[in-house]
């Protein structure tokens, strides 16, 4: 098999292998549009059908190229894969994708029931060769996929990646194209599997041109966005422009999946269930996963062909109200029986599905989708970093507790989730961060940053980090050495320990997971129990800090996955211990 790979797209920059590249754009706004090369000058291009324009002409890789649109705009190629010095206002660069050669160009994926999942953000970790260098620790773990958020081309060099504007460009911050393509090599040749986070539901607030020339891009009716025009989808030309987003990210950089931003905002389930179509036809013979964020919680979405998993947020909020007792915002909805909707969770997935969410329905049924189609978290980037501090549950929740809330998330059958940093219980809080070069949108993100969290959390405006400050990205990245202290040894030990325990008994019989049902006991416990094959899985959690009544008896030739001894012998006896989550398999009748 050849160790070169490249997506072929009809738009952008592409080589043509004999020292020409082919340039095209979509700009159904211009009547004329010029290409500018660095070196080369000035090229008019041919105007095509349905708004695109073309040129071919000498432009060897490493070609500095512009579009001029109209009156003297001169803008970067929407398509781009490289910026020149990672500016979103300037040049383009001309790539060829087949430079770098693959070591592991067999690769196939996994399967995603092996899937345990490392969230991290690249540039807190380094760029892409920090990252890489991270990856035999994280295989070490029990980790099977590295799950990068978004690293499309930003403005300036520290964003959280939600403001990208360039798509098809990994951020010049972080390293080069080969570099990115290097850690995902070499990941593969760990046996891991990388995953990117890509947004389609909206373009940062700076760098974007498409609406100055291609103004179809964006919905005039209809709802919009929280963070600005709606994009549609529905459009073919738009629809396209990000099917084949991810078909290069696939294909051209090896990885093996993609977690879809905030679809709820593209209000387009047909179209994502294309671009999932396309993406299976694509991919044949290689294990390819698609996740979602969804706040709609649309289950149809779901499944074989489809997607595979969902960011289940609902399980994240119901633990954390028992865990902090926080009902602020959002939190408030889970605030009159968060072991009961917990319970929920486990059982069938979706907290809620289809009933009346703050006076709204939201959700659909999903108590037929395997536990495999949820994703569970104790926290993420958003959880810990949309709080005004970045606080992590480390230092909200007491240690015993937080264990417990561990076990309960690492050996239940549905998809676990880990935030970089959390496996060795990290102190350092994650805060939202940017590095927006305009002085009138510095001052808009810090100032509707602090009025948000003076509303919502009762800070004051001077306690909330300024986003475009370097020191709020400096506080963000993790301190390895937090890891030997006693308290991450302790950390440490338990996460792997339970990912081993994952690993041997639970891994073999994930993909014949069956709940048999779940509930709560009492205010801050719950038991859930599955059937997983040849055996039954049986899991009881307390959270709070007295004992709970159960009616619960380990057979004799139960398995015990976890559990001290003197919380067994009190399970036996009918009591349920404060902070302690019991896990154990026992063979099915």
């Amino acid at each position: 098999m050849s160790g070169r790979f490249r997506h072929a797209m009809p738009y952008g920059a592409e080589l043509q292998g004999d020292g020409r590249t082919r340039f095209r754009l979509w700009a159904p706004d211009a009547a004329q549009v010029r290409l500018e090369l660095e070196p080369g000058g000035v090229h008019p291009m041919r105007a095509l059908d349905d708004g695109w324009h073309e040129c071919l002409c000498e432009a060897p890789a490493g070609t500095r190229y512009r579009y001029c649109a109209g009156n003297r705009l001169r803008v970067p190629d929407p398509a781009s894969r490289l910026q020149e010095a990672g500016d979103v206002h300037g040049a383009s660069v001309v790539v060829d994708p087949g430079a770098y050669t693959w070591r592991h160009p067999g690769w196939r994926g996994r399967p995603w029931h092996e899937a345990v999942v490392y969230e991290l953000h690249v540039g807190a970790c380094g760029g892409f060769r920090g990252v890489r260098t991270m990856l035999p620790d994280l295989h070490a773990l029990g980790v099977t996929v590295i799950e990068l958020m978004p690293i499309a081309q930003f403005p300036g060099r520290r964003n959280w990646g939600y403001d990208g504007v360039l798509p098809f460009a990994p951020a010049a911050a972080y390293g080069t194209p080969d570099e990115l393509k290097a850690l995902v090599d070499t990941a593969h040749g760990l046996g891991l599997m990388v995953m990117l986070d890509v947004v389609y539901n909206h373009f940062g607030p700076d760098g974007n041109y498409l609406g100055a020339y291609a103004s179809p891009f964006f919905r005039t009716d209809g709802p919009g966005t929280p963070w600005g025009a709606a994009i549609d989808v529905a459009l073919p030309q738009v629809g396209d422009f990000f099917v084949h987003n991810a078909l290069y990210w696939l294909e051209e950089y090896r990885f093996d999946g993609l977690r879809l931003d905030a679809v709820h905002a593209l209000h387009n389930p047909a179209w994502l269930l294309a671009l999932a179509a396309r993406v299976r036809a694509a991919a044949a013979g290689r294990q390819v996963h698609l996740v979602l964020e969804n706040e709609a919680n649309q289950a149809h979405l779901l499944g074989p062909r489809r997607f595979d998993a969902q960011w289940n947020d609902d399980f994240h909020n119901a633990l954390h109200v028992l865990l902090t007792g926080e009902t602020a915002g959002y939190y408030g909805a889970y605030a009159d029986d968060p072991a009961g909707r917990l319970a929920r969770c486990l059982a069938e997935g979706f907290a809620w599905q289809g009933e009346p969410m703050r006076g709204k329905p939201r959700g659909e049924p999903s108590g037929r989708l395997s536990p495999l189609c949820f994703v569970d978290f104790l926290q993420n980037h958003d959880q810990v970093g949309n709080r005004a501090l970045g606080e992590r549950l480390t230092v909200l929740v007491d240690p015993k507790r937080l264990d417990a809330a561990y076990a309960l998330l690492l050996l239940t059958p549905s998809v676990p989730m880990l935030f970089m940093g959390e496996e060795w219980g990290s102190r350092r809080p994650f805060l939202f961060f940017t590095d927006h070069q305009n002085e009138q949108l510095r001052t808009a993100v810090r100032e509707g940053r602090r009025k948000e969290f003076a509303e919502f959390e009762g800070h004051g405006k001077q306690d909330v980090p300024d986003p475009n400050a370097p020191s709020t990205f400096e506080r963000s990245v993790p301190d390895p050495g937090e890891a030997a202290s006693p308290e991450g040894l302790a950390r440490l030990t338990l996460v792997r320990l339970l990912l081993a325990q994952r690993r041997r008994h639970l891994l073999p019989r994930l993909e014949q997971a069956r709940p048999l049902g779940a509930r709560a006991i009492g205010t801050h416990a719950l038991q859930a129990h599955w059937q997983l094959g040849d055996a039954r899985l049986h899991v009881y959690c307390n959270l709070g800090d007295r004992p709970a009544a159960v009616d619960a008896k380990a057979t004799p030739d139960a398995r015990w996955l976890h559990g001290e001894a003197s919380a067994i012998a009190a399970l036996a006896e009918g009591r349920l211990e404060p902070a302690c989550t019991l896990v154990f398999l026992e063979p099915s009748a």
